[in-house]
């Protein structure tokens, strides 16, 4: 078993508008994460993963290709809080509203 992992991300580019929230709830849950995601107002996506390091990794990697229609130009990772985990109210992975 891998180590824990809590990262959060910011992801930029064409990323609204494009199912880009749905399909990284999609991913984290598929690969057993939990954590959140939502818009914010500057155009990019937040988002914060944890689960098993390995698994954290491999959904990072598919948000960079993102959903059809989407353009990923960059992603801003770095180690999240237990504080920032817990703005997902405790659901196993939300959709929170923009910011």
């Amino acid at each position: 078993m891998s180590a824990r992992a809590i990262r959060h991300l910011v992801i930029r580019g064409r990323v609204q508008g494009v199912g880009y929230r749905a399909f990284a709830e999609y991913t984290a849950l598929d690969h057993g994460l939990t954590g959140w995601v939502r818009n914010r107002r500057d155009g990019a996506v937040e988002a914060v993963l944890a689960g098993p390091a390995s698994a954290v990794a491999q959904v990072v990697e598919a948000y960079r290709r993102g959903p059809p229609g989407a353009r990923v130009d960059s992603i801003d990772e770095r180690e999240a809080t237990a504080e920032e985990l817990a703005l997902g109210s405790g659901v196993r992975f939300a959709v929170l509203p923009t910011v």
